[in-house]
């Protein structure tokens, strides 16, 4: 296994902290065809109680992936991003991201599993506001191919 045993339980520096805007918003919702008006139009995410557009639930990952980047960058990791695929993601909300939301992260490597040659790293981002209340964990499995695979 090339992958860093020692890599779990690590957790990395809270990332920058991540401003959602409404324009982004927008343009993830066209990308991944969430078409309900709340994640567009201001005044129905308002008519649902919110304060401004809301993100669809995937959105999340544009925050963890500043995480993911932290991981991948990690000198003693072992883990090379030719050989990774993303495997597996998951997401556990205590609230909808909203535009106008100030975001940051920081992710825990909570598992690695050998197989083969190659390995499956489980990690979580926990994603809390400005007040650093939780807003989701992203949970992501990647994929690692050993060097011979």
């Amino acid at each position: 296994m090339s992958v860093n045993p020692d890599l779990v339980d690590r957790a990395f520096a809270p990332t920058a902290p991540y401003l959602v805007g409404r324009e982004k918003v927008r343009e993830f919702a066209r990308a991944v065809f969430a078409t309900d008006p709340q994640h567009t139009d201001p005044e129905a995410a308002r008519a649902l109680g919110y304060t401004d557009v809301v993100a669809p639930p995937t959105f999340a990952m544009v925050i963890q992936d500043l995480t993911l980047q932290q991981l991948l960058g990690e000198p003693d990791s072992g883990i090379a991003l030719e050989r990774t695929v993303h495997a597996e993601q998951r997401f556990r909300y205590t609230r909808p991201i909203v535009a106008g939301d100030e975001l940051t992260a920081q992710l825990t490597v909570t598992g690695i599993r050998a197989f083969g040659k190659g390995a499956m790293v489980t990690s979580e981002a926990d994603i809390r506001d400005v007040a650093g209340d939780h807003v989701v964990t992203a949970v992501s499995v990647l994929l690692v191919g050993g060097e011979d695979a």
